[in-house]
Order: C-alpha cells, then sequence, then structure tokens
C-alpha cells in the first residue's frame, strides 16, 4: 500500500486551499502511478513549494487562476532569485520540470494551461561525466581480501563484498542490489538475476561466477535465517540493510586504495559501463544491462573513454607536455 503525501503536502505548501488540494493530488500520482523515487517526488514538492512562496513574497495568495495567468517573466524571474541564492543549473532544470509536471496535472483536470511555463527555455547544463574506477580499484573493493584486518564481524564483510560485487560484476543501481530477495540470490549456478530498476521496470542482468561466489560466501556466514520473500542482504540486526550502511563501507576503503570521494558504490556502476564499453562491448547492450530508458543517457560513457584517452595524451605525449 502506497503512503499518502498529502499530510505534509498540506501542511508545507503555501498558497491558495485550491493549489494546495491540487498539489496533494499530484505528488501523490507521482508516487502511485509514475512510481517516482521518493527523493525526487520530495524534490518536486520543495521546488513547488519554493515558487509558490516566491509568488506569495510578490503579494499574491496563488490561487490556480493566478497560475494560469502567469506570465514568462514571472517564471524567469524566480528562476533568477534562485540563480542568486547560488543555485545550480541542474536543480534550477530539475525545478522547472517539476513545475512543469504540476501544470500538466493542472490542464489534465481541467484547469487550464499555465502557458508561461511552456514559454521559458530550460537552463543549459554541462552533463558531467561519470567518475569510474580504475579496474584494479575497482575490482579489489569487491574483493573480500581488502578488508583483511577490519575488525568488523565475518559475515558482515562478507555482505559489504557481495553487495559491491552486485554493483560492480553486474552493474546493479544500489537500490536494485538491496531490493532482492532471498529468493533472487544469484546462487546455485543461476547466471543471471532479475532487478527492479527506476520507474518499477525489470531487467534481467548476468551474475558472473565471482559475484555468484561471493554471494554464496555471505549466506554461508550469515547468522540469520532469511525467508525468501526477506530482504537478502540484512543489517547487523536483521533488518533490510540500509545505503547509507553501503555508503560508509566503501568510504572506509578509499584511504586504503588511495582514492578520491567520488569513488562511491554508485562509481561501481559507472566502472562497470566504462571497462565494458573499453572492451569493446555494444552500447546498445549496455544500455539494456544498466536498464537506462534512452540510449542517449548511455552515451555518456562514450565520452568518459575519450576523455580517459585525452587524459593519458596530456600525461603521456611529448608535445602535450611542452605545451
Amino acid at each position: 500500500m502506497t503512503e499518502s503525501t498529502s499530510e505534509p503536502a498540506d501542511l508545507l505548501l503555501p498558497g491558495a486551499p485550491d493549489v494546495r488540494a491540487a498539489a496533494i493530488a499530484w505528488l501523490d500520482g507521482l508516487v502511485s502511478e509514475r512510481r517516482l523515487s521518493p527523493n525526487t517526488v520530495e524534490a518536486y514538492r520543495r521546488d513547488l513549494r519554493q515558487f509558490l512562496a516566491h509568488l506569495v513574497r510578490q503579494g499574491a495568495n496563488p490561487d490556480i487562476p493566478a497560475l494560469i495567468r502567469l506570465k514568462p517573466r514571472d517564471v524567469r524571474a524566480f528562476m533568477a532569485m534562485r540563480r542568486q541564492e547560488g543555485v545550480g543549473g541542474r536543480s534550477l532544470m530539475r525545478a522547472l520540470a517539476g513545475l512543469r509536471s504540476f501544470a500538466r496535472h493542472l490542464d489534465r483536470e481541467g484547469h487550464g494551461s499555465v502557458a508561461a511555463l511552456a514559454a521559458v527555455r530550460s537552463p543549459k547544463v554541462e552533463r558531467r561525466l561519470p567518475r569510474p574506477l580504475p579496474v584494479a580499484a575497482a575490482v579489489a573493493m569487491a574483493s573480500p581480501d581488502i578488508r583483511a584486518g577490519d575488525e568488523r564481524p565475518a559475515w558482515v564483510l562478507a555482505r559489504d563484498a557481495a553487495v559491491l560485487a552486485l554493483l560492480y560484476g553486474s552493474g546493479l543501481r544500489i537500490s536494485e542490489a538491496l531490493g532482492l530477495t532471498r529468493r533472487d540470490a544469484p546462487i546455485a549456478g543461476a547466471d543471471s538475476v532479475t532487478v527492479v530498476g527506476k520507474g518499477q521496470k525489470t531487467r534481467s542482468v548476468p551474475v558472473i561466477a565471482q559475484v555468484q561466489a561471493a554471494v554464496e560466501e555471505y549466506l554461508r556466514l550469515c547468522p540469520y535465517a532469511l525467508p525468501p520473500e526477506g530482504p537478502l542482504f540484512v543489517g547487523v540486526k536483521g533488518g533490510p540493510l540500509s545505503p547509507r550502511i553501503v555508503q560508509l563501507a566503501v568510504a572506509s576503503m578509499r584511504g586504503a586504495l588511495g582514492l578520491p570521494e567520488s569513488a562511491t558504490p554508485h562509481a561501481l556502476r559507472h566502472s562497470f559501463a566504462t571497462h565494458l564499453l573499453a572492451r569493446q562491448g555494444d552500447l546498445r547492450a549496455i544500455q539494456e544491462l544498466l536498464g537506462h530508458a534512452s540510449l542517449a543517457t548511455t552515451q555518456v560513457y562514450t565520452k568518459v573513454d575519450a576523455a580517459r584517452l585525452l587524459e593519458a595524451f596530456d600525461a603521456a605525449h611529448p608535445r602535450a607536455r611542452a605545451s
């Protein structure tokens, strides 16, 4: 059963009652129908709240007819104000996307079109390239050997190694790995695992022997009886494992491996894609393995590979060093 977003939205959103009621319905739809992640829904809620608060500061108590009458300059003024507050282009682009989503909801409900939002261009954002790990570092991070001397229980170390092996060995998101049930465990010769990704879309990804071995070792050492429909990976008290615990485990290894702060669990997924591409992996196949809805999302990894070549050129070529 999906939790309703109505109470917090009603308490926190400024504006007239009709706007708050429409916002509650919109936010609930993002959760129950579009199945957006809680973080995305909260970000959209926050962006709408800030926009409505801005209109209130301009002397209005915005209702739906007032939103319909907005001019492009009203939206640009909000964006400029946020830019002055130090908000980056990426966050502004997300804010505009959220406001447009709310406007589409109003239109679908028969209130009319908020034309001002469609008339404002999205801010240009230079896409940041993923920062993959070196092959040796990615392999080490997903190996139990790097944890030698750690005072935590052996089963906890094996658990962390198994989770990270799935991130690097199969390209899973951390939420996908932690969403696996005991029944899903890729062991006993299973060569693939089915995961639920963004938008509740399922996909099957291959599981290599090393990943299977890591999961089997974790299950062998785990002190808890894991029910088939319960989580595969559990915390020290037997409950579902928190992503934060995995993030902390990776952070603790960065020093030993001499890695920057960009070495996160998600960087292992980037490394999976980049290293496959470097070995002549097919871009369309990598898209399917990663669960990207658009090939354009996957194509960023071709830029990563080019960027690494340029770095190597700058570091090694005599003319590059002389310039």
